[in-house]
């Protein structure tokens, strides 16, 4: 058994010696920086294969257009004018914008009684705890596209909670003013 796992470790170690690296030099598709990489042989020549075929693939697209440079970056459309909310709703049902933080509590009981308070006096608004800072509790109210639609009702709340401001938050699309 000694002897079969020397012969076995011998082979693998020769095997292992037997391929050959070398150094391979690519440009970037991007920038058009050289990428200087080392790799096998047989690697490389798999590698420009696929290469390739991505290539001639890009270049039967482009050609169905007319264009024959398919080296070209495709474009990508902006529109001229700004998007509704129902258009970027469809996109990004979450999306990066604005709550009030109310305040900022020790325990879940306290978080419990500050919405409850929050409730009476603005039941309007939606009210939600974060508990990702625990042992603390954010209270958080609303959802705006933006800090300047969130800016009334951030002074409606200061009335009662002098610590209240906008912060940026994940919210839901269909939720926000």
């Amino acid at each position: 058994m000694r002897n079969f796992i020397k012969i076995f470790s011998a082979v693998f170690a020769l095997s292992y010696y037997g391929v050959e690296a070398q150094q391979v030099v690519k440009r970037d598709t991007l920038s058009g920086t050289e990428l200087i990489m080392s790799m096998d042989s047989k690697i490389n020549d798999a590698l420009s294969g696929v290469e390739d075929k991505c290539a001639r693939t890009a270049a039967v697209k482009n050609s169905d257009f007319g264009d024959d440079d398919y080296s070209k970056p495709t474009r990508i459309l902006v529109p001229s004018r700004e998007l509704t909310k129902a258009e970027i709703c469809s996109k990004n049902p979450r999306i990066l914008g604005f709550k009030i933080q109310i305040t900022t509590v020790k325990s879940n009981e306290e978080a419990n009684e500050v919405k409850a308070y929050f409730r009476k006096r603005f039941p309007n608004l939606k009210v939600e705890t974060d508990a990702s800072l625990r042992p603390n509790y954010k209270i958080l109210a609303g959802s705006y596209f933006t800090k300047q639609s969130a800016a009334a009702d951030v002074a409606r709340v200061k009335e009662f909670f002098k610590s209240a401001y906008a912060v940026q938050y994940r919210i839901f699309c269909a939720e926000a003013k």
